[in-house]
């Protein structure tokens, strides 16, 4: 019911616009409005001083479960530009997001990603896992994307996206380098990382980390007793000794698998607190995209080697 009120909005706000062209950046700056954080922080890079950008979802905020406002509809609105990460990833806005197209550049930055570079839903076969940012080479694709988009809506500034996109990925190139090298200082027996969602399943696959999840993908899915049972048991039976919180998602999940396996017996300490769906507060060390990797591996590193 929220959803068709917001389209109803969406259709009445586009009805009063002024009629310029979509991606026209009238005063010579080029608005745009990102769902998540690392997309937010990616368009800021390559934008610097030629763009203003709006991001949605804030510290702590759950892009699984966030459900638009009227305020998120005109600042979508009021954008010269939209860039979402698609994948499913913004859930109930996402039919929000494509109504929004038919009057203005709306661009889904996974959306030119090969399908086989992608991680398979288990809970739903026709859908991709859209935490792409966990894989830094991956998240290089969806901010080459970004970069074009932003070009396509203000070919003016075309020179200074490039410019400063190219600078971006050769930091991101080396950032990929770095995580690459720091989890391989865990030892291989150790290498197991539990969370409280599977949202780092990319982050395992690029380098070279078990990923235990005790939900699914998208947190919207349910988790029961026996869930928790197979997750303490696999935490007992292998000697694992530390459990990780994410900071868009309540610890007390992860509370109840560390109280289980000290009843077996076996001592698990929460190694500390990850970034998975949203950056950090934005004067943290982890409000940015770049800071948010460095964090959560020297986390999980210090805990796990």
């Amino acid at each position: 019911m929220q959803s068709a009120m917001l389209i109803a909005l969406i259709v009445v706000l586009s009805g009063c616009s002024s009629g310029q062209a979509a991606g026209e950046p009238e005063d010579g700056i080029l608005h745009i409005t990102a769902t998540t954080g690392m997309i937010a922080d990616a368009a800021r890079e390559i934008g610097g001083e030629h763009v203003e950008v709006v991001g949605l979802m804030g510290p702590g905020v759950d892009p699984h479960m966030y459900k638009a406002s009227q305020g998120d509809i005109r600042k979508l609105d009021d954008a010269d530009l939209v860039l979402y990460n698609g994948l499913h990833l913004e859930g109930s806005m996402t039919d929000i997001l494509e109504k929004m197209s038919d009057t203005r550049q709306v661009v889904a930055i996974t959306d030119q990603i090969e399908p086989e570079r992608l991680r398979q839903s288990e809970e739903n076969t026709t859908e991709h896992d859209p935490h792409i940012w966990f894989n830094v080479s991956l998240w290089m694709s969806a901010v080459e994307r970004a970069r074009d988009a932003m070009v396509a809506a203000d070919p003016a500034h075309a020179d200074a996206y490039r410019s400063n996109a190219d600078t971006y990925l050769k930091e991101l190139e080396q950032l990929h380098t770095d995580v690459q090298q720091q989890i391989a200082n865990i030892p291989q027996q150790s290498r197991v990382l539990v969370t409280a969602h599977d949202a780092f399943g990319y982050y395992g696959d690029a380098y070279d980390i078990e990923v235990r999840g005790l939900q699914g993908i998208s947190t919207a899915s349910e988790y029961g007793s026996k869930d928790v049972v197979e997750l303490r048991n696999m935490l007992v039976e292998r000697g694992i000794k530390a459990v990780f919180v994410e900071s868009s998602i309540p610890a007390r999940s992860m509370e109840a698998i560390i109280a289980g396996a000290a009843e077996q017996g076996h001592q698990v300490s929460i190694g500390g607190e990850l970034y998975s769906d949203a950056l950090g507060a934005a004067d943290s060390e982890a409000g940015t995209y770049v800071g948010m990797v460095k964090h959560n591996t020297v986390t999980i590193v210090n805990a796990l080697k």
